[in-house]
């Protein structure tokens, strides 16, 4: 091998998609030079005219291979890079991974658990098969090193425990930290409170069921690996001293979930004490988790945290039950105050469309938001992704199907026996996704109560009344960047490790 360019696809969808560097890309590409693996970075990130980017750094790039991570609704931009690196470069070797490879071979899993034939997993993953050269399942840090080999599979899975490629607690604790040498962390602007910060993972998978949530029949998303605390605070340090951070948004799914939460708060209370300097800190907690506990909230308020995110998604019991969320309306409560109590704000995260769904659960979203007075929240239109529970577990509906003139799927709750009806998607095609534009939502859900375009008009109506009765302004994202191709020359690889080298412009 004598290069290898990873890419990280646009996602457009987003308001403003120069806010967190996607870091899983870049532990990968940190395993590679940690190996002297020469190793080229494009970050097309809110880059407009990405495809003009890619086209000329093909033409003169090194390259033998190319590997591409992507989510679902990030699918349909990958499959156009596809198209210009085969009419550009047509012998390269093209490997693909991320969640949405993840979600895809999940699902095939569970059809071949539940004896399924010819399922929605299987046709995702031939399509899949067919596109691309190799394709990478799930942890993606050893299974690179499998997926550049000459002789690789077709399908490299890292979504097994049993597979030699899965990490284990010490191997997340001991890998380098993400190459973020590799993009230019400048162009990237976000901040908590004032503080410029940035992102970090203190640890990996969810273990919770919820039936929107993608990865939930995926060890590698479910399964908690954990770094020790003492990591996870050298990352902080680092990200403080090299590059002048002083605000972080740990990513985790749930950080209250580890065993070592408040150790983690009291450490990182103690670094600020040794550094002599104050952080700001945001992350998700898991409801219940956190109402239970009342050691928690003064533990973060202690850290830096002033913000906390956390996704209640409903306010009607009975769909909490269906999304299958553990927390209680009174857990939910509970949190709520608990933060409150101790100073820190909650931007709560909401959903509508689950299975059940009806007018007033909808809008029992509304009712709750304004009651418990939060800080900032989402509310979006829930997406059955592959990989989920609505997905995985539903079965065709020809009746629907019939009825509404496109293949439909119908998801029933085992407990309650409500229903949630999806319109089959080619996600190659189509960039379905939980959140964008408030006033460009799609549902390509519907229940028995509620059509998909009365789903949408509803998520609607709970946003602007919330929002106009607790003074919530509406989020704006930054304007595009674009590549200046007007430079008239090809670029070599060198100078496209960073944002900052492909010239970016405002809009």
């Amino acid at each position: 091998m004598r290069s290898i360019c990873l890419i990280t696809p646009p996602s457009a969808f987003l308001l403003d998609e120069r806010v967190f560097v996607s870091l899983g890309i870049l532990k990968v590409a940190a395993m590679l030079e940690k190996a002297n693996k020469k190793v080229n970075f494009l970050d097309l990130s809110g880059v407009q005219n990405y495809l003009e980017a890619l086209e000329d750094y093909l033409r003169t790039s090194p390259d033998d291979m190319v590997g591409i991570t992507t989510t679902t609704p990030q699918l349909p931009s990958v499959i156009k890079i596809l198209a210009v690196i085969r009419s550009v470069r047509p012998n390269l070797r093209v490997i693909l991974g991320g969640p949405h490879v993840t979600l895809v071979y999940s699902a095939k899993k569970m059809e071949i658990k539940r004896k399924v034939a010819g399922g929605r997993g299987h046709a995702a993953a031939a399509q899949l098969e067919s596109l691309f050269d190799v394709l990478v399942s799930g942890d993606g840090e050893l299974a690179i090193f499998e997926a550049i080999k000459s002789d690789a599979p077709k399908v490299v899975d890292g979504d097994d425990p049993k597979g030699g490629l899965f990490l284990t607690d010490k191997m997340f604790t001991e890998l380098p930290l993400p190459a973020r040498h590799l993009v230019d962390l400048r162009s990237y602007h976000y901040s908590i409170e004032g503080f410029p910060a940035t992102s970090l993972i203190a640890q990996l998978g969810c273990p919770f069921g919820c039936g929107f949530c993608g990865g939930r029949n995926s060890k590698s998303l479910r399964q908690i690996r954990n770094r020790d605390t003492a990591s996870i605070l050298a990352e902080v340090e680092h990200l403080h001293r090299e590059h002048g951070h002083t605000g972080f948004m740990f990513y985790d799914d749930e950080l209250n979930v580890s065993t070592s939460f408040v150790e983690l708060m009291d450490g990182l209370t103690a670094l600020q004490e040794r550094l002599d300097v104050e952080f700001r800190l945001r992350g998700f907690v898991k409801a219940e988790l956190f109402a239970r506990d009342p050691k928690q909230a003064p533990a973060m308020y202690r850290a830096g945290f002033r913000w906390l995110l956390c996704g209640f998604e409903a306010a009607h019991p009975r769909i909490l039950v269906n999304i299958d969320k553990r927390a209680t309306l009174d857990d939910n409560d509970r949190c709520v105050d608990l933060a409150k109590e101790a100073g820190l704000k909650i931007k709560a995260l909401m959903s509508c469309g689950h299975p059940g769904e009806t007018e007033e659960s909808v809008l029992a979203i509304k009712d709750w938001l304004i009651r418990k007075r939060v800080d900032d929240f989402d509310c979006t239109v829930i997406t059955t992704y592959p990989g989920t529970p609505y997905y995985d577990l539903a079965e065709p509906s020809p009746q629907l199907s019939a009825r509404e003139g496109r293949s439909v799927w119908s998801y029933r709750h085992p407990k309650t026996g409500d229903c949630l009806h999806a319109y089959e998607l080619d996600y190659t095609r189509e960039a379905d996704y939980y959140k964008g534009d408030p006033d460009d939502y799609k549902a390509y859900v519907f229940t028995d109560h509620l059509s998909a375009d009365r789903i949408v008009a509803l998520r609607k109506r709970v946003e602007d009344e919330v929002r106009a009765k607790l003074g919530i302004p509406y989020n704006a994202g930054a304007p595009g960047v674009r590549y200046e191709h007007s430079m008239g020359q090809g670029l070599p690889a060198s100078i496209l490790r960073s944002a900052a080298s492909l010239k970016l412009l405002s809009a």
